[in-house]
């Protein structure tokens, strides 16, 4: 079951693209979070959305949120995925144990044996505020979390 707006939002640890443990905790107390599961690196709906995060990225460091990205692929592919795409925001990887993360949030795919489109705003004490789920091929709107965190 999906996390609903109102619950604590689960502390992970994952690696991102660089190698360096990223914990949803570090940023308690510090600045708001969104985070964005996807399916997959170098998928077109995906590439899309994290391009316009990057091409977006003040709107969120101005509203003092830090955005992360997670998916289920290795830190090598995010890291050449990154690389080549000019992402500068954190890529996490949710690989092994595999989706982990991604399940506690309701989000993980068993069939398809990765994440769907989970957005999640968490506020500075780690209380999910908005969220939306959209289907592997629907993007999300950028416009509609941004919206949300202007309401923190």
């Amino acid at each position: 079951m999906t996390l609903q707006v109102g619950e604590k939002a689960p502390d992970f640890e994952l690696k991102d693209n660089h190698g360096r443990t990223v914990r949803l905790s570090d940023f308690r107390g510090a600045k708001n979070v969104v985070v964005l599961f996807y399916p997959f690196a170098f998928t077109g709906v995906c590439t899309g959305e994290l391009c316009e995060v990057r091409d977006n990225l003040p709107r969120f460091t101005d509203r003092d949120t830090q955005v992360l990205a997670v998916s289920n692929d290795s830190i090598h592919t995010l890291r050449v995925f990154a690389e080549q795409e000019g992402l500068e925001y954190p890529l996490l990887s949710d690989f092994w144990p595999h989706g982990e993360t991604s399940r506690a949030y309701g989000v993980f795919d068993e069939a398809k044996g990765c994440a769907v489109r989970g957005t999640f705003v968490i506020d500075k004490e780690g209380v999910v505020r908005w969220t939306v789920v959209n289907a592997l091929p629907d993007a999300r709107d950028l416009n509609e979390y941004v919206t949300a965190l202007d309401t923190l």
